[in-house]
């Protein structure tokens, strides 16, 4: 395909996308451009460091749109926006037969020098996702208040708790917010202090194990009080070791949601007709920049999680690939086979680029109404 017609059908996808979602879109442009950025910028500043000659920064694969060159390397936007990448000198994964040996090439370098290269992009992102997480909790993020709504009949609850309870303390642990809540249930008595008409409250009841659904649609036993929420919100505000302690457990929560997700998705949990790609990323972060700046916040710092933990699975051409190849090198004291990584190579990029092809037509289907 020609750098023209590459370019005109990138100009395209973009009229396209602002007519389908509006003036919002131009966040979710920067969003993930900045995302891919900061991925790439964790592999540039560190082959840096390690002596690496870096002969392309871009974002984006396919024909430049933009290019400048500073020093020896060639900094660029590229046509086809589903990407990018950082084109060490000696490491081209579009031609993964050709090594180059000079003294500031990545093949140069020791395995372990190499690993820190390849796992430097997916720890940026993790690093950004924590920052961004850091900018939520000043803004402020919104969670369900714990007021209950609704009694489940024949629970725990029932005769005991009623409908605009406000429980503020569980065995004397103070809640803030609904999902403080199940965490701290077991099946033995507790204290449930509650602000009922303006009263505090203190009273004394047992959860029993319950059926409910997680959030992979998993029917799941659990303790549980049998009650629901109203539906309102309260806004938390952190600072101090308190903000750098919630964004810690975000990014940690972030990263074992992928994680689970995968699982379910490998098990056949989650149907393969859920996958999104680059059009439900750029759909969700459309509609939280339109919901308020620390929405986006929060959908920008999940992808970046995902973009992390997805670039260290094991296939060749991600950097997870990479890795296992190099720590296979320093096990067994010799490189992978050239024609093995080859071919490995190849064939995992053509898996990646079906997959790729398969999510976007998969989200355009969805957005159409095709599963309703």
């Amino acid at each position: 395909m020609s750098s023209k017609l590459q370019s005109l059908l990138f100009a395209l996808v973009l009229i396209a996308s602002f007519y389908y979602w509006g003036a919002y879109f131009a966040a979710t442009i920067l969003a993930l451009s900045f995302l891919i950025f900061f991925h790439e910028l964790g592999h540039f500043i560190v082959a840096k460091l390690l002596g690496v000659a870096v002969n392309v920064f871009s974002v984006g694969f396919g024909a430049p749109v933009f290019e400048r060159k500073f020093g020896s390397t060639k900094y660029r936007i590229s046509a086809i926006w589903l990407g990018g990448y950082v084109q060490l000198k000696g490491q081209d994964d579009a031609r993964p037969e050709l090594r180059n040996y000079d003294k500031d090439s990545y093949n140069t370098l020791s395995p372990l020098g190499r690993i820190a290269v390849l796992f430097a992009g997916p720890a940026f992102n993790i690093i950004l996702a924590f920052f961004l997480y850091i900018a939520v909790g000043v803004l402020g993020i919104e969670k369900l208040a714990p007021n209950i709504g609704q009694i489940v009949p024949n629970s725990p609850a029932i005769n005991i708790l009623q409908k605009g309870d406000k429980i503020t303390a569980i065995n004397g642990t103070t809640i803030t917010h609904w999902d403080e809540i199940k965490p701290l249930l077991k099946t033995e008595p507790m204290s449930v202090e509650i602000l009922r008409d303006g009263q505090k409250l203190s009273l004394n009841l047992t959860p029993k194990i319950m059926e409910s659904k997680n959030i992979f649609g998993e029917n799941v036993l659990t303790p549980m009080l049998g009650i629901g929420a109203s539906g309102e919100l309260v806004t938390l505000y952190f600072s101090g070791f308190e903000l750098v302690n919630f964004a810690l457990d975000e990014t940690i929560k972030a990263s074992k949601l992928i994680y689970q997700s995968l699982e379910k998705l490998v098990l056949g949990v989650v149907p393969i007709n859920q996958l999104g790609g680059i059009v439900a990323m750029a759909d969700i972060t459309t509609k939280a920049a339109a919901i308020s700046l620390s929405t986006l916040f929060i959908i920008t710092a999940l992808i970046s999680v995902n973009l992390g933990i997805l670039n260290l699975l094991p296939l060749p051409v991600l950097d997870g690939g990479h890795i296992v190849f190099n720590l296979y090198e320093m096990i067994f004291r010799r490189p992978v086979g050239e024609r093995v990584f080859v071919v490995l190579s190849y064939g995992s990029m053509a898996l990646l680029f079906s997959l790729m092809a398969f999510t976007i037509a998969n989200d355009i289907y969805r957005l159409a109404g095709g599963y309703e």
